[in-house]
């Protein structure tokens, strides 16, 4: 959505669900619980949705910026706010950073099926060639006589496994992390 101050300045931000044209915002530890105003976690109450949450206090939204994500604020410890993921990760994140009240619009995004690879194309994709076809040097399934079926678990042309290998190596921030997100079913 495109918001215009009271300076007549206009800036870009994440459009939430049932927010309308001549609706006003604002920021600040000052701003109502409205949908669509941006304010600090400690002054957001306990079961409130919201989205584009900082990780960091001033370093930008990081959490839940895709289209109709949301997540919940489930409890105060300390300095910190206690947020609940959709993936059902629970983690702490300090209390000063910010956050904006609501759920982000356009939750069918999910639905869409693109329907030709054109437009792909039109969306800035290009086309990508299978590792199986690429020789040796290229990518770890490549080469071989004829037609071969790669003869390994998928891997990416690096070599980092396909199948869910977790690749996680943020020892310093795991403290904050209460309860890891679930596993998909099969």
């Amino acid at each position: 959505m495109l918001v215009k101050f009271e300076d007549n300045e206009k800036f870009y931000y994440l459009a939430p669900q049932k927010i309308k044209v001549g609706d006003y915002v604002q920021n600040g530890s000052s701003s109502e619980i409205k949908i669509g105003n941006c304010l600090p976690l400690q002054d957001i109450p306990v079961g409130i949705d919201i989205h584009n949450v900082e990780i960091q206090p001033g370093a930008g939204g990081k959490i839940a910026r895709a289209a109709g994500s949301s997540v919940t604020i489930s409890g105060i410890d300390g300095n910190y706010s206690i947020i609940k993921m959709t993936s059902g990760e629970v983690r702490k994140i300090d209390s000063r950073a910010l956050a904006t009240v609501g759920v982000l619009s356009n939750p069918d995004q999910k639905n869409i099926k693109i329907g030709k690879a054109g437009r792909s194309r039109w969306l800035g994709r290009r086309p990508h060639t299978r590792g199986v076809v690429k020789n040796p040097v290229d990518h770890p399934h490549g080469g071989g006589e004829g037609k071969s079926a790669g003869g390994r678990h998928p891997v990416s042309p690096t070599g980092q496994s396909a199948k869910g290998l977790k690749t996680r190596d943020n020892k310093r921030t795991d403290k904050f992390i209460i309860r890891r997100r679930k596993k998909k079913r099969a």
